[in-house]
């Protein structure tokens, strides 16, 4: 896998990425304390079609770390200028989990620049009172324990129930990529996910279309959470026997899934 990097000069810190293929523009935003990588099965099958772009998003993977304070609207904004310092007007945003809610940050401040964008196993609520008491006690795992510690808490949860005994080497490795999350890194993304608003709106006035994809399976952000906007312009798949990670449990069900929607643009 080869990884480049650009500088966004107004954090001065780099952006690692991943790109492969030609056609339209496919942006990939992984989720909280992943990398690009978790998008490495899903490469192959997307980049005969697509223009296949995944960052490390800032604070993950090999990508810097950005200085406190950070929003949800901060990443949306940087990969606004990641996409432009590589010379691309429009493209399709796909967002996972953490990088469905920058996706939603993008759409509200940046919608021009969207041909379309999909949330992959993400929401459009906020956190409610007891997600964000969780978000503070994962601060405190964090810096207390270590990234180390809390990755090993965190990435069974991920994995459809049936796929934690079935998956361990995708475990594994989901917790590989984990562990290259800085401290710091995963503290302002948990900061940012905390305090991001609700936008249940965004999506049910998008102008462009919007894919919206769950796992049948999923214990963190549940169908219902995904499925919460029903117009012509939304298309919903509901992907069987995944969880949270379908691009690492099951990419040949998510892939054509991604490839339909991208090629009805056409």
């Amino acid at each position: 896998m080869v990884m480049n990097k650009i500088n966004l000069s107004k954090r001065s810190i780099d952006i690692a990425y991943r790109e492969e293929g030609q056609g339209t523009p496919v942006l990939l935003l992984h989720g909280f304390c992943g990398s690009s990588a978790y998008w490495n099965s899903v490469f192959p099958l997307l980049s005969p079609t697509c223009r296949v772009i995944a960052p490390d998003l800032p604070g993950h993977g090999l990508s810097g770390v950005p200085a406190a304070p950070y929003s949800i609207e901060d990443y949306a904004d940087d990969l606004l200028q990641f996409l432009q310092l590589l010379g691309i007007e429009k493209a399709v945003w796909f967002g996972h989990s953490l990088g469905g809610y920058i996706t939603l940050a993008a759409a509200e401040r940046h919608a021009g620049r969207m041909a379309a964008f999909g949330l992959i196993h993400s929401t459009a609520y906020p956190d409610d009172d007891k997600g964000k008491e969780n978000r503070l006690k994962s601060i405190q795992t964090v810096q207390s324990s270590g990234i180390a510690a809390f990755i090993d808490g965190l990435v069974p949860k991920l994995f459809a129930p049936e796929h934690v005994e079935t998956m361990q080497t995708k475990i594994h490795e989901a917790k590989e990529i984990g562990y290259c999350t800085s401290q710091e890194g995963a503290v302002r993304a948990l900061e940012a996910m905390r305090s991001r608003p609700d936008r249940t709106g965004i999506l049910a006035s998008a102008e462009c279309p919007v894919l919206l994809v769950a796992g049948e399976n999923d214990q963190i952000i549940a169908p219902d959470k995904t499925f919460t906007v029903h117009h012509n312009r939304v298309r919903q798949a509901l992907l069987k026997q995944v969880g949270h990670m379908s691009m690492m449990e099951d990419p040949q069900q998510l892939a054509p899934v991604l490839i339909d929607f991208v090629q009805s643009l056409r």
